[in-house]
């Protein structure tokens, strides 16, 4: 016999949904770049590993949640001070779940002081099928700030067998210098668009790079010299203005990713950092 829902139970069940954030601030002193300033709130959480010899200090990114869902939101700020260097890297890949119909929301802010180097180097963001992301990234640099920042999506679960086949994605960045705005870039992504001849063309993941910094034109110049990955990816780059660099890389996953990481390794020497990948991505 079934029994009678208790009246206090409503109509509508509500989920519960994380509001996580972080704010970190690195500031210079007679030791070099140290931590100025910690935030954190749940499910974010930021580690700092021994750095290697010489690297600069590392932010570990760690969603203690083991992902998000339609409905949670982040907020992310880093700070750097005139002068500082550091990293900032995940702990993991991010896994984005199908959701029920709300967008997981996440914005970043980043404000680099005057001479400071900073490297926003993630892992893949994983879209399952029915995951629906919404992201704001904004970077605001100082007079001869440099920035090397990376990103990878991945349009479902390959290992599974897995394609992206329902959701949405909305992405957003910015860069403003100095002078007023260097760069903006606004997209929706469908899982119709990814699949269209003249659109995605079926790809697995879509790879960006971002070089703001004096002499990006050399970066360029060296990015186009690097080995070929493999088959079944395709990529570019450009220099919209003098001093920012644009690459984008699109096709398998496993290639994608092995781009970046190429891309990653030959870059930092351009920065007088050590030419190896930080060791959250190897480990």
């Amino acid at each position: 016999m079934l029994m009678p829902m208790p009246a206090d139970v409503p109509a509508t069940v509500l989920h519960q949904r994380a509001h996580g954030a972080f704010r970190v601030v690195f500031g210079c002193s007679a030791r070099g770049t140290v931590l100025r300033d910690l935030h954190q709130a749940a499910p974010l959480r930021i580690l700092f590993p021994q750095p290697e010899p010489g690297e600069p200090p590392l932010a570990a990114l760690l969603n203690c949640a083991g992902g998000l869902a339609g409905g949670d939101q982040l907020e992310q700020s880093i700070k750097l001070e005139a002068g500082a260097t550091a990293t900032l890297s995940t702990a993991a890949a991010e896994k984005v779940y199908r959701s029920l119909g709300p967008m997981t929301r996440v914005a970043t802010d980043i404000v680099l002081g005057a001479g400071a180097t900073f490297e926003w180097l993630p892992q893949e963001t994983i879209l399952f099928d029915g995951a629906r992301l919404q992201r704001r990234f904004a970077v605001e640099l100082g007079a001869g700030a440099a920035l090397l920042a990376t990103e990878i999506l991945v349009f479902g679960r390959g290992a599974r067998g897995e394609i992206w086949r329902q959701g949405l994605l909305r992405d957003g960045w910015s860069l403003t210098g100095p002078e007023g705005l260097l760069w903006i870039d606004r997209q929706v992504l469908s899982p119709e668009a990814m699949a269209a001849p003249f659109g995605g063309v079926g790809a697995e993941a879509m790879g960006m790079l971002i070089v703001a910094a004096p002499g990006a034109e050399a970066a360029r110049d060296l990015l186009r010299s690097l080995p070929d990955v493999g088959m079944h990816i395709t990529g570019a780059f450009t220099l919209p203005r003098p001093g920012f660099l644009l690459g984008r890389w699109m096709g398998r996953a496993a290639a994608v990713r092995r781009a970046v990481e190429q891309a990653i390794v030959a870059l930092r020497t351009m920065q007088g950092l050590p030419p190896r990948l930080p060791r959250l991505w190897t480990s």
